[in-house]
């Protein structure tokens, strides 16, 4: 399976097509409706513009299925809405958002070209975006006495910087500090070796579950 990605930031581009302009939008989304608000959003900003079409990718959750939705809005079917969709599967995009808003410029562009500039408008937003890669990190964890947390602290940060990894905040009970740090499940053994390096073995680091998290790509 691809890695997937998601954006980092909001993107706008333009792109100018015998005249027509075509102004592309990419969301990051998690649902239907802030998908739908966005929509809401470009019509107020633009509503002068002949089309605002739409293409929408959301992943799978525990508890939904993946959404997969595109609209022509008024272009002839098939020229618009789908392709954009094909643009940001072929990315690897997920939970993304498209909205490219057309401004007729007076000359007809046909099928094939229609097709090939709401996909180009697509292509060139995703281009300029900064992505992160969707991943499945480990939870490592360890408890230590309180009387040891700061040294702990010390070295799972250290670490975890030299790896790129993401240390949690400490949470604390009566007794104990539990750190946890998140880290590509091939570094597991790795930080396991450094956590029984500096308490000579009296810590012990186990897998608390996985989590899925965006991470910048390399």
């Amino acid at each position: 399976m691809s890695d997937l990605f998601v954006l980092a930031a909001d993107v706008e581009t333009e792109l100018v097509e015998r005249r027509s302009r075509f102004l592309t939008r990419l969301h990051r989304v998690t649902s239907v409706e802030q998908a739908e608000e966005r929509i809401r959003t470009a019509r107020t900003d633009h509503p002068d513009a002949r089309h605002h079409c739409t293409a929408l990718v959301i992943g799978a959750t525990g508890t939904a299925a993946p959404v997969h939705r595109s609209s022509d809005d008024g272009e002839p079917s098939g020229t618009a809405g789908m392709p954009m969709l094909q643009a940001l599967l072929h990315a690897d995009l997920t939970d993304t958002l498209a909205v490219v808003i057309r401004y007729f410029g007076g000359v007809k562009l046909g099928a094939g070209g229609l097709l090939r500039a709401y996909t180009a408008g697509v292509e060139q937003a995703v281009a300029a975006a900064t992505l992160l890669r969707r991943t499945e990190l480990v939870v490592a964890r360890l408890e230590v006495p309180l009387a040891e947390v700061g040294i702990a602290e010390n070295a799972v940060r250290v670490w975890a910087g030299a790896h790129g990894a993401q240390a949690e905040p400490t949470e604390y009970t009566s007794r104990l500090a539990r750190l946890d740090v998140l880290l590509d499940p091939p570094l597991l053994d790795d930080f396991a070796a450094d956590v029984a390096r500096w308490s000579s073995g009296r810590v012990r680091v186990t897998e608390a579950g996985r989590r899925d998290a965006d991470v910048p790509m390399a």
